[in-house]
């Protein structure tokens, strides 16, 4: 499948070495302002080159938009954009046409289609096709936006170096502020310095992003099959890398009991409902209940190694592997905007479908 979503959908195309990556978003409510130059700056989040940290594979990733705008504003028609590959460097990867890579996609790949495989940086496999992502989150973001919702994200972990503050403590206006995209300051450095240790070792690391979505109405999900957070968990485990996703307490919550664990509903004394904690995450029953929805999403060490690896061939010869070309040792500082995309669209999408069922 290329399409996500149901009513707001995303279908996305392009390979890494292509001649670009693009998409349909369809399902855009007509007259809804749009700004371009956000639009730009989601984009500029993800693209590789932006720090020492990342690839130093230099991209503009300038978005062209095909269709779907007039006037500033969408029109209710399919928005066709394209985001054109400028800085291909195809020969760095004529060493895997035949190989392996171990933890990759390429064996995968090759096995479901029958030998055909794009080995050039992953080919659709490549983390280059969430350009796509970024694109129909801002229009989701933007839609959200009128909503008085908002989607955010930060780097929380990286290896064994983590930030133990609750989120509603950060300062989340400070992720920005440094390559790592974390709001702790004092562990963003540590992390930083982390990833730059593995870097110069030709190894990788992974780590965990954590997601907050403010605003959002109680109502939206369904209440067997289309749950909330299994739309916002498929939505994650889709982005390359991702490894595990849980939400409210998660894992931690089976440390608890029953009575520490419940979220007591209160009177929120403007007419309405709240609850005193919020350790479900905003989200009961598959359906979001009207508090801060959030969720942290697990990235494996990247897969590519700049370090001499056994592997086999097509044959199933063993042989042995040295990548080369340009790649990240860590995907979070990079991957938070697409967490973001990823959880804008499905809350847009979930936003569109109550709507639906109330009408």
């Amino acid at each position: 499948m290329n399409t996500f979503g149901n009513i707001f959908r995303l279908t996305t195309f392009g390979e890494s070495h292509g001649p670009g990556v693009g998409g349909i978003i369809d399902g855009m409510p007509a007259g809804l302002p749009v700004d371009l130059d956000f639009l730009q700056q989601e984009l500029n989040r993800r693209r590789p080159g932006q720090s020492l940290l990342t690839t130093p594979r230099k991209e503009s990733d300038k978005v062209e938009i095909l269709s779907g705008v007039f006037e500033g504003v969408t029109t209710g028609c399919p928005i066709g954009f394209l985001v054109r590959n400028e800085n291909q460097h195809s020969s760095d990867y004529d060493n895997l046409k035949d190989v392996f890579r171990p933890s990759h996609a390429d064996f995968t790949y090759f096995t479901k289609y029958g030998g055909v495989r794009d080995h050039r940086g992953g080919g659709r496999s490549s983390a280059r096709e969430t350009i796509a992502r970024c694109v129909g989150g801002a229009f989701a973001k933007m839609a959200l936006h009128q909503l008085g919702i908002h989607v955010t994200a930060y780097t929380s972990q990286v290896g064994n170096i983590a930030v133990n503050t609750d989120y509603r403590e950060l300062d989340l206006s400070l992720t920005e502020t440094n390559a790592v995209r974390c709001p702790d300051i004092e562990k963003a450095q540590e992390m930083a310095d982390l990833i730059a240790e593995v870097k110069s070792s030709g190894d990788t690391i992974g780590g965990i992003i954590t997601g907050i979505i403010t605003g959002c109405p109680a109502g939206l999900g369904e209440p067997v099959f289309g749950k909330l957070h299994a739309a916002l968990g498929g939505a994650m485990l889709s982005i390359n890398a991702v490894k595990g996703f849980e939400y409210g307490e998660g894992f931690a919550g089976v440390c608890s009991r029953g009575s520490e664990a419940n979220d007591v509903f209160t009177p929120d004394g403007k007419g309405g409902i709240t609850t005193t904690t919020n350790h479900s995450g905003g989200i009961q029953g598959g359906i979001s209940n009207g508090q801060d929805i959030y969720f942290r999403v697990a990235f494996k060490p990247v897969a590519t190694l700049l370090r001499e690896q056994q592997t086999v061939d097509r044959y199933g010869k063993s042989t042995t592997i040295k990548a080369r070309g340009r790649h990240d040792a860590c995907v979070l500082p990079r991957a938070v905007p697409i967490v973001e995309a990823m959880a804008a669209m499905t809350i847009f999408d979930y936003y569109l479908l109550n709507l639906k069922s109330i009408c």
